[in-house]
């Protein structure tokens, strides 16, 4: 009972400074980009999940049944929500679709460093529009976003595959779908240097295409630039797919990306839903852990509400990015949310509260001591352990003139000003004006 939940957080306020921090720095770059926010319920129908991602994924789904006999679960994503919000209201809409969330997920899993069981993500979609300048966009915001932190080229890169290369790519052994996404599952869980392990799962699969197709998949994420990947794909029925890569590394070279982006088709992301290029941002150093990731989805609608509509997206999650933002030492410290620490006495009371009225209603954070009959040595005292930045003595003396000693608790300066030059002297915001 007095312990939290495996994989739930605590946010003490100055958890909270650090969590609202990273939500500014979302927000203020994705409204560069001409997105509206939007959010959706927490609480959602299970088979919202199932039909997108199939029954295995109940096993990480916090689920149960409700007091009305409905099977229910914590969302554990956005995308099924926002594509049900838009199919509903598809025709009112105007469009490409940009909307961005900034909202809490849950997923039953075992809780380990960068990976909990309750987080906060963004999702950032383009929905209605099917040009690759879309793909391009969205890996522009994400790049841009984690820039916005601070990081840099030496701090993470962004890798690009390609799911509809793949497909084609398998096609040509004359596998059906299941065994396609099996395949793909296969290729997304490999780990460098349990090939043997590899092999046999493929095998097992396919086991009419023998070690040919394992060592074509082996080559094909050996492909790290669009010259090496021509030469993999040199059939006019892949030479389309091609020539969009090309357009794609056109915008990244027009927009100064190139120092950021790599192929990597060993990217191929867990979920079947996804039809095109895909996309994940990892960090260079460390246990270099994914930070984010996403691409297109077209199907998805189409799958889920019999509305066919393109659509590409990615995701954001702040747990793995904050763990990389304090290595790299760029959480700021806390700025003081209390500007005045107003003292006074008994006699003074009403005049005091009245003054302390008017500096909130010009957005100056003012508090005081509760305490009846404590002397202003005491409250001055607290005035210093309370974070305000200054206290504004109002005495008998200062109602009588008018004149209010205002002590810079930092720096111990102080001096007498009226009620206006007090007020004038602070910002909307609450901060002294230069």
């Amino acid at each position: 009972m007095g312990q939290t939940l495996p994989g739930f957080r605590e946010f003490y306020p100055e958890d909270c400074i650090t969590r609202n921090f990273i939500f500014q720095i979302f927000r203020q770059t994705i409204h560069r980009f001409g997105f509206e926010e939007f959010d959706g319920p927490l609480l959602e129908p299970l088979e919202l999940f199932t039909a997108k991602s199939g029954d295995e994924i109940v096993s990480q789904l916090f689920c149960f049944i409700d007091r009305g006999g409905r099977e229910v679960a914590l969302r554990p994503e956005l995308t099924p929500t926002l594509t049900r919000m838009v199919v509903t209201r598809l025709a009112t809409l105007k469009r490409p679709i940009r909307w961005f969330n900034i909202g809490e997920h849950f997923r039953y899993e075992r809780p380990q460093k960068g990976r909990l069981r309750s987080f906060y993500q963004m999702n950032v979609d383009i929905l209605c529009e099917t040009s690759i300048r879309c793909d391009g966009e969205l890996i522009f915001i994400l790049i841009q976003l984690l820039q916005a932190f601070g990081l840099t080229a030496d701090d993470f890169s962004l890798r690009i595959s390609d799911r509809h290369l793949w497909v084609l790519f398998l096609e040509q052994f004359a596998m059906d779908g299941s065994q396609i996404s099996q395949i793909l599952t296969a290729i997304d869980r490999f780990e460098e240097g349990n090939e043997e392990i590899f092999e046999r799962k493929i095998s097992k699969i396919a086991p009419d295409c023998g070690n040919r197709l394992c060592d074509e998949i082996l080559q094909l994420r050996q492909c790290k630039d669009l010259h090496s990947l021509k030469r993999f794909f040199p059939n006019p029925r892949e030479g389309e797919r091609i020539a969009q890569w090309e357009t794609l590394f056109r915008l990244f070279d027009a927009m100064q990306l190139n120092d950021y982006v790599a192929i990597d088709f060993g990217i191929v992301r867990g979920l079947a839903y996804y039809t095109g290029f895909v996309f994940e941002a990892y960090e260079r150093h460390g246990q270099s852990r994914a930070l984010a990731g996403g691409g297109r989805y077209d199907n998805l609608a189409e799958k889920l509400y019999g509305t066919p509509m393109a659509a590409c997206g990615f995701a954001i999650g702040d747990v793995t990015l904050e763990n990389l933002l304090r290595a790299r030492h760029l959480i700021p410290g806390p700025k003081p949310s209390i500007q005045i620490f107003a003292i006074f006495d008994s006699a003074t009371e009403m005049e005091a509260l009245a003054i302390c009225a008017k500096l909130r209603q010009r957005n100056i954070a003012t508090i005081y001591d509760f305490s009846d009959g404590t002397s202003f040595a005491k409250q001055l005292k607290r005035a210093g352990k309370s974070g305000a930045c200054f206290a504004l003595f109002i005495g008998t003396t200062e109602v009588k003139t008018g004149q209010f000693f205002l002590k810079n608790l930092l720096t111990g300066e102080g001096e007498s000003l009226s009620l206006d030059e007090i007020l004038n002297r602070f910002s909307a915001s609450g901060c002294l004006a230069k």
